[in-house]
């Protein structure tokens, strides 16, 4: 199995910024895109950003030009720098990763537990 955990989260004001950290363990995977998505109490989870092995990114309206994903490979670790933040962006924040064995040839996805972000005065 493929485990990600997440940190970075919190509370900060409007205007404010936070990074958010995800780092996925799991010995003989290959992961290839990995993103974050989040989601509010009583709507759907919904993408934020995605990052390929190669690097090509994707990001959901909303936060384009205030947030940046980013990887670092030989950790496998995914990053989401979060700039002027708004009221809107208050979430539980869930790190995925689509990973596969080497002898399989189908992506399963993983997620994270999540962590909450607050902003707020």
């Amino acid at each position: 199995q493929v485990q990600l955990v997440e940190s970075g989260g919190g509370l900060v004001q409007p205007g404010g910024s936070l990074k958010l950290s995800c780092a996925a363990s799991g010995s003989g995977f290959i992961i290839a895109t990995m993103g974050w998505y989040r989601q509010v109490p009583g709507k759907e989870r919904e993408l934020v950003a995605t990052i390929t092995g190669g690097g090509s990114t994707n990001y959901a309206d909303s936060v384009k030009g205030r947030f940046t994903i980013s990887r670092d490979n030989a950790k496998n670790t995914v990053y989401l720098q979060m700039n002027r933040l708004n009221s809107e962006d208050t979430a539980v924040y869930y790190c995925n990763a689509d990973a596969r064995r080497p002898y399989i040839s189908i992506f399963s996805k993983y997620w994270g537990r999540g962590t909450q972000v607050t902003v707020s005065s």
